[in-house]
């Protein structure tokens, strides 16, 4: 089946994957990272630090990364088709050229209060529409919401009542989107139409069993299994969102575990960010590398992001 111009299978037989822990790429010390997403236009990671304004380039065949400041709190990176990146911010949706780095306003939604909620986790479809979603900023349950931007189109909402907008991902065939309202500790599928973008039935794909920890940030791999970041839990783990089963784990030396995306030239990287906010000192003494872009190779591969289409 044909999906923004790549023909995708899924597989018969699903591995389970135990890598080793995940050794750390760059000691950021960020507040709180966020976003990680492969660029295949740079080749490089793009990521960011929400709460510290900034938004990171890491080249990991030079080993090097550049960052540039943003003129308000960031949720979201994607590259974009035609080059540059585009941001979601407080206010909205925001554009960056090529070789520039500037911040250039570009769309708030109707319904957005940014004095109220924030823009979160993000990303783009396979027909190269982004999504974003919003968050309290002080923490009030069910007062984001999901929204769509496409170019040339005004920003629309779809869902409401969202808590801590988190972890898109689209299914192989294009025709389901997976979502994640962090609170609710569950993955939920929809059905998506991709010509429209419209959301249609929803179910519980997967549920986090009790414990401290809550899904964040997410990605899926080549099999169609889907990677979870786990904050407060230390890891990311795999799952099948057909059979709501574990597939393993990775462990990683920070407990805030945010988001991950595989990268690299085989794209058999995958890439986790971390965050240290409100850790206090003690925990912050056990867990000196949190904020830290870590990685490691589970044996599996990605596939290519999808890139805004504008």
């Amino acid at each position: 089946m044909e999906s923004g111009g790549r023909r995708l299978q899924r597989p018969v037989v699903f591995r389970t994957v135990n890598a080793r822990p995940a050794e750390l790429v760059l000691d950021l010390k960020a507040s709180l990272g966020e976003g990680a997403i492969w660029n295949p236009m740079t080749r490089s990671l793009c990521f960011v630090d929400i709460v510290g304004r900034r938004v990171f380039d890491f080249d990991p065949a030079r080993g090097t990364h550049r960052s540039f400041e943003t003129p308000e709190m960031v949720g979201t990176v994607v590259p974009r088709r035609g080059g540059g990146l585009m941001l979601a911010m407080i206010r909205g949706l925001a554009r960056v050229d090529a070789g520039d780095n500037e911040v250039r306003f570009v769309a708030s939604p109707d319904g957005h209060d940014p004095s109220l909620c924030r823009f979160n986790d993000g990303k783009c479809d396979p027909q190269g529409r982004l999504w974003a979603g919003t968050m309290s900023l002080s923490s009030i349950r069910r007062a984001g919401a999901l929204y769509c931007f496409a170019e040339g189109a005004r920003p629309r909402r779809a869902l409401t009542e969202v808590s801590v907008s988190n972890g898109l991902a689209w299914s192989l065939d294009g025709r389901s989107f997976y979502y994640i309202d962090s609170p609710t500790r569950r993955v939920d599928a929809f059905s998506f139409e991709p010509e429209s973008g419209e959301l249609g039935g929803r179910r519980t794909a997967i549920e986090f069993p009790p414990g401290i920890d809550m899904p964040d940030g997410s990605t899926i791999d080549s099999e169609g299994m889907l990677w979870i970041a786990h904050w407060d839990g230390g890891c990311v783990s795999r799952w099948d969102p057909g059979t709501g089963r574990e597939l393993g784990r990775v462990a990683v030396p920070a407990p805030k575990v945010t988001s991950c995306a595989f990268g690299g030239e085989g794209l058999d990287t995958l890439f986790i960010t971390s965050a240290r906010i409100d850790m206090t000192p003690e925990q912050l003494t056990r867990a000196p590398l949190s904020g830290g872009l870590f990685a490691c190779t589970p044996g599996v591969t990605g596939i290519p992001a999808f890139c805004y289409a504008g």
